[in-house]
C-alpha cells in the first residue's frame, strides 16, 4: 500500500510540475499578445508605465482562467507520453494496475485544477473585473493625463481636438490649439500662446492667455475672430461621455447571478436566462479541467509502447478535446435562449467525464482478453 501511495504521489507531482510550467508559458503568450494593444491604448492616452502595469495585473486572473483547462490537458498528455516512453506506466500495467487505477492520480490532479478554477470563476475574477472597471473609469476621468501630452493631437471627446507644443517646468501649456466641432452649425478654433489647466468649484477649467478664437458659422458662411488676453474654457462637458458604465456580468458575484432581480437585469441589460447561465457556468465550467485531464490521459492509454511515440493517440486526444469544446460552445449559446437553459452549461463537463470513463474502459479491454487464457501452442497450430 505504501508503494501504491508513493506511486500516486509521484505521478501527481509530475502532473502538477508540468502543469505549472505549461500554465506559465501559455499565460505569458496570451498576456503578451493582449498587452501589446493595451500598452498602445494606455500609453497613447498619456498614462504612465505604472498604470499599464496595474491594468495588466488586473487582467491576469481572467487570462489564467482561460488558460488553466488547456494547461491541464497539455500536462496530462505530455506526462503520460513521457512516462510511457520511459516504461514506467508499462511496468505498472504489468504489475496488474488497471486503467482506472492508473487514472486515480490524474483524477486528483484534475480536481486540484478544478478547485483553482472555482476560486478564479467565483472570487478572484469578479473582484479583479470590478476593480478594473473602477480603475478604468478613474483613468478616463483623469483630464490631466488626457490633456497634458506634448506634441500630439489628442481627441479627449467626440468633436474635440487638442494640441500642446510643449509643457514648461512650472506646468504652463505652451502654444495651445483646440478645435471644437461638436455643434454642426458652428465650428470654433482656439489658439493661445500659453494656458493653464486648473480645478474649478465643480468642473476643471482651461485658462488660455494671449490667444484668438475663430468661430465659423456653417449656415451663413461667416467667420468671427476674437482676440483675447485671457479666456476660460469650461471642460465639464467633456466629462459626460466618461460616466461609469453599468456593471458587466463578469463583475457580478455568483450569488447575484443565481438570483437575478428586475433591477439587476435593468442594470446589465441582460435577460434572466443569461444571468442564470453565467452563474451556473461558474459552477460547472471548472470541471472541464477534470474532463480534459482525464481525456488526455485515457486516450494515450489506448496505444502500446512505441519508440516513435504515441502521436496517433495524441492527435486523437486533441480531436476529442475540440469536439468537446464545440459541444460546450453550442450548449452555452443555447442556454441563454430558453427558460431553464442553464442546465445546458453542465452538458460539456459531464460529457467529457463520461467520455474519459468510456475511453479508460476501452483501454483495459485488450489486457482482459489476453489474460483470459494462453493461446494455442505452435504444435497445436501446426496440427490444425
Amino acid at each position: 500500500m505504501k508503494r501504491v501511495a508513493r506511486f500516486d504521489r509521484y505521478l501527481l507531482s509530475q502532473f502538477l510540475a508540468l502543469f505549472g510550467f505549461f500554465s506559465l508559458i501559455l499565460v505569458l503568450i496570451y498576456w503578451i499578445n493582449r498587452a501589446v494593444g493595451l500598452f498602445d491604448r494606455i500609453i497613447g492616452d498619456g498614462q504612465s508605465a505604472l498604470v499599464f502595469l496595474e491594468i495588466s495585473l488586473l487582467t491576469l486572473p481572467n487570462v489564467i482562467r482561460v488558460v488553466l483547462p488547456v494547461s491541464a490537458f497539455v500536462a496530462a498528455v505530455y506526462t503520460t507520453n513521457r512516462l510511457t516512453q520511459d516504461g514506467e506506466l508499462v511496468v505498472m500495467q504489468a504489475t496488474g494496475f488497471s486503467a482506472f487505477r492508473l487514472a486515480r492520480p490524474v483524477m486528483y490532479f484534475g480536481l486540484c485544477v478544478s478547485v483553482m478554477l472555482i476560486l478564479l470563476y467565483n472570487v478572484i475574477v469578479p473582484a479583479s473585473r470590478a476593480v478594473l472597471a473602477d480603475r478604468t473609469a478613474e483613468i478616463s476621468a483623469n483630464l490631466t493625463a488626457r490633456f497634458l501630452v506634448e506634441g500630439q493631437f489628442m481627441h479627449p471627446a467626440n468633436g474635440i481636438t487638442f494640441y500642446i507644443r510643449d509643457i514648461s517646468d512650472n506646468g504652463e501649456l505652451l502654444d495651445v490649439f483646440m478645435a471644437d466641432d461638436r455643434e454642426q452649425s458652428t465650428r470654433t478654433t482656439y489658439t493661445a500662446r500659453k494656458a493653464l489647466l486648473v480645478r474649478g468649484d465643480v468642473d476643471p477649467k482651461l485658462i488660455m492667455f494671449d490667444g484668438m478664437s475663430q468661430s465659423y458659422d456653417t449656415a451663413k458662411k461667416r467667420l468671427a475672430v476674437t482676440l483675447f488676453s485671457d479666456f476660460t474654457y469650461d471642460l465639464g462637458g467633456l466629462l459626460v461621455a466618461n460616466a461609469p458604465d453599468a456593471r458587466s456580468l463578469d463583475e457580478l458575484s455568483t450569488l447575484e447571478l443565481l438570483n437575478p432581480t428586475a433591477a439587476l437585469t435593468k442594470e446589465t441589460g441582460a435577460t434572466p436566462e443569461a444571468l442564470l447561465s453565467e452563474g451556473h457556468a461558474r459552477l460547472g465550467q471548472p470541471f472541464l479541467a477534470l474532463a480534459t485531464a482525464l481525456i488526455g490521459f485515457a486516450t494515450l492509454l489506448l496505444g502500446a509502447f512505441s519508440r516513435f511515440g504515441l502521436w496517433r493517440q495524441i492527435v486523437g486526444a486533441v480531436v476529442v478535446l475540440i469536439v468537446l469544446q464545440m459541444v460546450n460552445n453550442a450548449a452555452t449559446s443555447a442556454s441563454v435562449k430558453m427558460a431553464g437553459g442553464w442546465a445546458l452549461v453542465y452538458v460539456a463537463p459531464v460529457l467529457g467525464i463520461v467520455m474519459a470513463v468510456g475511453i479508460l474502459w476501452i483501454a483495459q479491454r485488450p489486457r482482459r482478453r489476453h489474460s483470459a487464457g494462453p493461446g494455442p501452442t505452435s504444435a497445436e497450430r501446426a496440427h490444425a
